[in-house]
């Protein structure tokens, strides 16, 4: 009798142990749809979603400390991902401008989140230099360690994201163009809110908009980071990270990749001369050439070749220099440099 009634004991408590697992794994499964309830409710009219809060500032400039979405709740808010040498960043900054100019006392607000691509643009001195440089006025916030970058779920330079007075993403662009759609919506958005813009949206005129068709050279990085990912290299023998290494030009050169001559240091994100005589060679196919330059411990004067054109450029800030623009051409460019003398990529138009 005691045995028979010890294992109606341990059975019960076996039933009641599944019950209880039955009931834990029940919840488990639940979890995941509240959880979604709860999203769901940070959607306007089911399909924009709040936008997140700056996060991870490492400075603030032509702005307090502290700014946040969360403060300029009342206001319409262009988010502007950005990086200060690249070009098609660049190419943005007329609109943003204007747009900021027109409607900033109307209530419309521009921040710029500055993502760095390269080392260099993470220190506050250059992106202090770029903003003056190309006159910025509307607040610009940090994202070195791109936390703001991730909130937003953002993977594009330039992308510009819209958000209305309730603080939700209420359009959202990557790249150049659709400047009148966009300042369309900024009026929108501001007539919503009760707010009378009092402004005609600019007609969008790209500049080279027939060139633009045409084939041009990919962007090429020299940083073994960025390079070795991407397929791209110089001639032989190749990037050898973080050693020296003296290039010799081929007999024949490759168009669309980048050649060197002389003694170069390959670095993670840039290619460091070593010598005073060092070269590089590019043929490239495009209407604009631009060169990525970081930081010198001097001044230093480069020598361009364009086929039989050369000309003399002093580099004294870590930024986008232009080498050509033009007619779309297919030519030889050769820039000739002295030691110390670092570049991160070139970008093409």
């Amino acid at each position: 009798m005691f045995l028979k009634a010890n294992k109606k004991i341990i059975l019960l408590l076996v039933i009641l142990l599944v019950l209880i697992a039955i009931i834990y794994l029940e919840k488990q499964r639940v979890a995941p749809e509240i959880k979604l309830a709860q999203k769901v409710t940070e959607f306007k009219d089911g399909k924009y979603p709040r936008a997140p809060e700056l996060a991870g500032i490492a400075g603030y400039l032509n702005t307090k400390s502290g700014l946040t979405i969360e403060s300029l709740k009342g206001k319409v808010v262009l988010v502007d991902f950005w990086t200060y040498t690249c070009i098609n960043c660049i190419r943005t900054f007329p609109y943003l401008k204007d747009w900021y100019e027109k409607y900033s006392e109307k209530g419309f607000v521009i921040i710029g989140v500055h993502t760095p691509e390269f080392e260099f643009e993470k220190e506050y001195d250059n992106v202090k230099m770029a903003i003056q440089k190309y006159g910025i006025k509307y607040p610009v916030v940090k994202d070195n360690n791109y936390a703001t970058w991730q909130a937003f779920r953002n993977r594009y330079w330039p992308r510009k994201y819209l958000i209305d007075t309730e603080g939700f993403i209420r359009y959202d662009h990557i790249g150049e163009g659709a400047y009148a759609e966009t300042e369309n919506k900024i009026q929108e958005l501001l007539l919503e809110a009760g707010m009378n813009p009092e402004e005609s949206p600019r007609v969008e005129v790209p500049a080279f908009s027939n060139l633009k068709q045409l084939v041009t050279t990919p962007e090429l990085y020299t940083g073994y980071n960025f390079v070795l990912g991407r397929g791209q290299n110089v001639n032989q023998p190749g990037l050898k990270p973080e050693q020296i290494t003296d290039y010799i030009l081929p007999e024949q050169i490759i168009p669309n990749k980048i050649h060197l001559k002389g003694k170069w240091k390959s670095n993670s994100d840039n290619l460091e001369a070593f010598e005073d005589s060092a070269e590089i060679i590019l043929d490239f196919t495009a209407s604009e050439v631009n060169i990525v330059i970081g930081p010198l411990q001097k001044p230093q004067e480069i020598e361009i070749f364009i086929d039989d054109d050369s000309s003399l450029l002093l580099i004294k800030e870590p930024i986008l220099y232009n080498v050509y623009k033009g007619e779309y051409t297919n030519s030889l460019l050769k820039i000739k440099v002295k030691k110390g003398f670092n570049f991160n990529a070139f970008t093409f138009g």
